[in-house]
C-alpha cells in the first residue's frame, strides 16, 4: 500500500470514529436496513449490451490537485444525466478529494440514474452510511482490504440492495475479487502507489477477469479511440473522472467518446 493510500485510509478510520460518536453503528445499521432494498439499479445500468458510462463528480484529487474551483455539483450531476450517463460516481472523501456526504445525498435527490459512493471504505459503517445517503453502490478497494473483509463487505452491501464495485489493479487483486464473489469488477489504470496512469492496464487484465463479472475500466479514458479499444476488448463500462469534469459541454464530450462504437 502506498504511503498516500495508507494515509487516506487512516484518515477514513478517524472520520468513521467521529461519525459513530454522532450516530451509533447500530442506529445507522437499523436505519439502512429499514430502507427499501431496491433492485440493484447500478448493476443493471452497467449490464446493458452497449458500453456504459459512469461519470464522476470530483472537485479535487491527490494527483491533479484542485480540478473544479467552482463546484456546482447538483448541476454537474444533472448535466451528466442529460448527456446520457448511465451512472454517477460521487466523491465523498473530504481531505484529499474535497468531497462530502452532502454532495452524494443531494445528487441522489436530483437525478434519476444510480449513484456510486466513491470513498475509501474501511469499516462496515460506511456501507450502511452509503445506503442512508441514497447511494446505489459502494466502492471496495482490494488494496485496502484482505479477502475475508472484502467478502464480508460485499455481503453487507448486497444485503442492503447496494452493488459493490470492487476495484483492482493487478492480477492478484483481480483473482482476489473473483474469489470473493465480486459481481462488478473494476480495474484502475492508475497505480495507487505512483499515481501514474497506464490505459492498457485494464486490457492486460481483461482475460484474467473472465466473463463472470461486469468489467469496468477506471481512469485514463480521454478519447473515442480509447473507448473503442476498450469496447473491442469486451469492457462493459468506463468510469471517467477528470476528463469529463473538465469538459465544458458534457453531452458533446460523451457523444464524441461514443462516436466510434
Amino acid at each position: 500500500m502506498s504511503d498516500i493510500l495508507e494515509t487516506i485510509a487512516e484518515a477514513a478510520k478517524v472520520r468513521v470514529a467521529k461519525a459513530k460518536e454522532e450516530v451509533s453503528e447500530s442506529k445507522i445499521r437499523d436505519l439502512a436496513e429499514s430502507m427499501p432494498k431496491g433492485d440493484f439499479p447500478f448493476e443493471r445500468a452497467l449490464a446493458k449490451p452497449s458500453m456504459s458510462f459512469i461519470c464522476e463528480c470530483k472537485k479535487a484529487s491527490p494527483s491533479k490537485g484542485l480540478i473544479a474551483p467552482d463546484f456546482p455539483y447538483r448541476e454537474i450531476a444533472k448535466s451528466y444525466e442529460d448527456a446520457g450517463a448511465d451512472a454517477i460516481s460521487v466523491l465523498t472523501e473530504p481531505d484529499w478529494f474535497l468531497g462530502s456526504n452532502d454532495y452524494l445525498k443531494e445528487i441522489t435527490q436530483v437525478v434519476n440514474i444510480p449513484t456510486l459512493r466513491k470513498d475509501f471504505t474501511v469499516d462496515p459503517y460506511m456501507i450502511y452510511e452509503a445506503k442512508t445517503l441514497g447511494a446505489s453502490a459502494v466502492l471496495l478497494i482490494c488494496s485496502l482490504l484482505n479477502s475475508g473483509t472484502l467478502e464480508e463487505y460485499i455481503r453487507i452491501a448486497e444485503s442492503l440492495g447496494l452493488s459493490a464495485l470492487v476495484e483492482t489493479h493487478d492480477s492478484d487483486e483481480v483473482k482476489m475479487a473473483k474469489d470473493c464473489g465480486a459481481k462488478i469488477l473494476g480495474v484502475n489504470n492508475r497505480n495507487l502507489r505512483t499515481f501514474e496512469v497506464d490505459p492498457t492496464n485494464c486490457l492486460r487484465l481483461r482475460d484474467v477477469a473472465g466473463s463472470d463479472a461486469i468489467f469496468v475500466a477506471e481512469s485514463g479514458v480521454k478519447s473515442a479511440a480509447d473507448v473503442k479499444a476498450l469496447a473491442d476488448n469486451k469492457v462493459d463500462a468506463i468510469l471517467i473522472g477528470e476528463a469529463v469534469m473538465r469538459a465544458p459541454d458534457k453531452t458533446a464530450f460523451l457523444n464524441e467518446l461514443r462516436s466510434l462504437l
